[in-house]
């Protein structure tokens, strides 16, 4: 996988598109970082490239909340306990609504 920084993408964004098709995908960086993927695509292919990419990116987000209510301890809650805080918040939103 190619890395290139955002100075190179300004400066040989042609040289970029053409490498691209080949190269399948590319980081960009920042100062060193990571900040960006740039992923090859054809028209044939757009909506199951974007599909799969909105597919990880949740998979992503779910993940992160799991791992945030490990660190918590709020993956040992019972579900007594989950279906209280359920009601609580529910008639919570009611009151708040009037």
């Amino acid at each position: 996988m190619k890395f290139l920084s955002v100075r190179d993408l300004r400066g040989k964004s042609a040289q970029v598109w053409k490498e691209l098709p080949r190269e399948k995908e590319m980081i960009v960086t920042s100062n060193g970082r990571p900040i960006a993927i740039l992923s090859a695509v054809d028209e044939s292919s757009l909506e199951e490239s974007l599909a799969a990419w909105r597919r990880v990116r949740a998979t992503q987000a779910v993940m992160s909340i799991q791992h945030e209510s490990m660190r918590k301890g709020m993956d040992k809650i019972l579900m007594e306990e989950i279906d209280a805080e359920i009601d609580r918040t529910r008639k919570e939103r009611r009151a708040g609504a009037k």
